[in-house]
């Protein structure tokens, strides 16, 4: 008797069962289709495909894996130099003022190390790293504390604001560590004391302090890693420099910053003097290489062009304001005296940790409790910020990117929400950018409070990907500060666990934007709406399926593809 013959395994297809020949044969069969009709029946590229093509031009992505400090290629800090100054705690005394001579000691020594061992200090000032390659460094986030008992206002005087009215600028400045160089916090400082408001040279930037290097006497497109230049003499690969850019009388600069078209050069643009202040754009950047030719002296940038190089735009790589460089604060909890969160727009200055005029500084293992603004990206560029925390009663800006900021990442940061029924606080905002700040990463992330704030101020070409938000807070803003996005934001693998949409999913609102693998939202009590007429050219993939996209994680694959 024979024996019977096994049953074929059978595939299961949506919708259908099919018998293992059957699907076999239908494979081959798909085989033997025509070029033409193969073509016809394959997908649509997903845009992580689109972007592998074109990534430094992509319409809708913007090209960012060298955001973070040093081309985001190293982000562990430096060795310890010497000098190592080591310090011991006494919860009884002021730690301000010898934290603060070590520091000193550290940077005219050229460089160095303050160790803060396990235990609790107590501050009654803040700590300042007004030198470049000086680290201050605790045991770790749950093991040395910094205890604050005084704010901003107490310690420096009321910041009012340059905007007029009792506004404080302590509530989006400043830091109680605050990484910035001499040279700016003297100008600033002495601008509070006299009250010599409005103050213009706050972010860094200071209009008088540059002087032009070279200018640039070739258009070059977006993603351009070169340009030529007049004259290359004063420039030296690793130098720091400007490029600056000017708008014109048609703002057709500000404009290409929303992607062109006719929507933005229909918007009004005259009336927004905020934001007409931010320009010139400054972009900060390291000069990789130098080449005379015959036919044009060429500078090979240590990023491609983050905009496209007119001549309209009278582009120039002028001297920067000296910048804080290689310096850090890591391993430590900055926790303030706790005290009620302060009405919006006028708190006291109970900041976290700020760094500005920076450039490849760090933030590491860091933890901010009760503070009215968390961690402080001002005029600063290609920075790091990993592993930090906001926790304790609510904030206004938990996290806060402005005036200038590039390049920056921000990485497995958290946002906690008080769980305390009878002292419950709010994230006004959450995680901020504005003030033409761009290519800038928020990576692995989770806030159980806040949103995803764009501050007005056409911030654009901004990632932020994989990061889990129960999104409650809103957007700040003045009306004169402009539209809320410039183009090629990009929102990859957002799960969002209220389904509330208001600017996370922002395909409505933001030109020549990508929002990919996000939950399925619904709009309620909605304040955000378009600034520019007609298509918005955004582009919506995988609505609904957060963590569904791959790449997971847009900032670390294109990381992983290299140059």
């Amino acid at each position: 008797m024979s024996t019977p013959r096994p049953a074929l395994p059978r595939r299961t297809l949506p919708g259908r069962t099919l018998p293992r020949r059957t699907f076999l044969g239908g494979a081959l069969a798909a085989t033997t289709l025509p070029t033409a009709a193969r073509a016809q029946a394959a997908p649509p590229p997903t845009l992580w495909q689109e972007f592998t093509r074109t990534p430094f031009t992509h319409p809708q992505i913007p090209y960012i894996p060298r955001a973070g400090r040093h081309g985001g290629g190293d982000h562990r800090p430096p060795r310890p130099r010497p000098p190592v100054t080591r310090l011991s705690p006494d919860p009884t005394a002021d730690a301000a003022p010898a934290i603060n001579r070590a520091l000193e000691a550290a940077g005219r020594a050229g460089g160095g190390v303050v160790v803060l061992p396990p235990g609790t200090f107590r501050i009654d000032g803040l700590i300042r790293i007004a030198h470049s390659g000086v680290t201050l460094r605790g045991a770790g986030s749950a093991r040395t504390t910094l205890y604050a008992t005084r704010n901003l206002t107490e310690l420096i005087g009321p910041y009012g604001s340059r905007y007029g009215g009792d506004k404080s600028s302590w509530s989006w400045a400043g830091g109680l560590i605050w990484l910035a160089p001499r040279a700016r916090w003297d100008a600033l400082t002495d601008a509070i004391r006299a009250r010599a408001w409005p103050f213009e040279g706050w972010t860094g930037n200071r209009r008088d302090e540059w002087s032009t290097l070279t200018t640039v006497t070739a258009p070059a497109p977006r993603g351009s890693w070169t340009v030529t230049v007049a004259d290359a003499s004063r420039l030296r690969p690793g130098a720091l420099v400007l490029l600056r850019l000017a708008d014109d009388s048609r703002h057709t600069l500000l404009q290409h910053m929303s992607g062109d078209g006719p929507g933005p050069a229909a918007y009004t643009w005259d009336d927004k003097t905020k934001l007409t202040s931010y320009v010139p754009y400054e972009w900060p950047v390291r000069i990789a290489r130098v080449e005379r030719r015959a036919r044009g002296q060429r500078v090979t940038l240590e990023r491609p062009l983050p905009l496209d190089v007119r001549p309209e735009w009278d582009p120039r790589l002028t001297t920067h304001v000296p910048a804080l460089t290689d310096s850090g604060a890591e391993g430590l909890t900055l926790e303030a005296v706790e005290t009620p969160q302060s009405p919006h727009l006028l708190d006291k200055g109970y900041n976290g940790v700020t760094l500005q005029c920076a450039y490849d500084c760090w933030v590491d293992d860091v933890v901010v409790r009760h503070v009215d603004n968390g961690f402080g990206l001002v005029a600063a560029s290609a920075c790091t910020l990993r592993r930090t925390r906001v926790e304790g009663r609510g904030s206004h800006h938990p996290y806060f990117c402005r005036e200038g900021s590039h390049d920056n990442l921000v990485e497995d940061f958290t946002i906690v929400r008080r769980t305390v029924p009878a002292r419950p606080g709010t994230q006004l905002h959450g995680i901020n950018v504005e003030g033409l700040s761009s290519h800038n990463v928020w990576s692995r992330g989770r806030m159980e409070m806040g949103t995803f704030d764009s501050h007005r101020g056409l911030p654009f070409a901004n990632v932020r990907t994989e990061i889990v938000v129960e999104n409650d807070g809103r957007h700040g803003g003045d009306a004169s500060a402009g539209p809320l996005f410039g183009a090629r934001f990009t929102h990859w693998n957002i799960t969002v666990t209220n389904h509330r949409a208001g600017l996370v999913k922002i395909d409505g609102l933001a030109p020549y934007s990508a929002t990919v693998g996000i939950s399925e939202v619904r709009e309620f009590d909605q304040i955000d709406v378009p600034d520019f007429t007609g298509d918005p050219h955004a582009r919506l993939e995988a609505y609904g399926a957060p963590g569904s996209v791959r790449p997971r994680n847009l900032y670390e694959a294109q990381r992983a593809r290299g140059r």
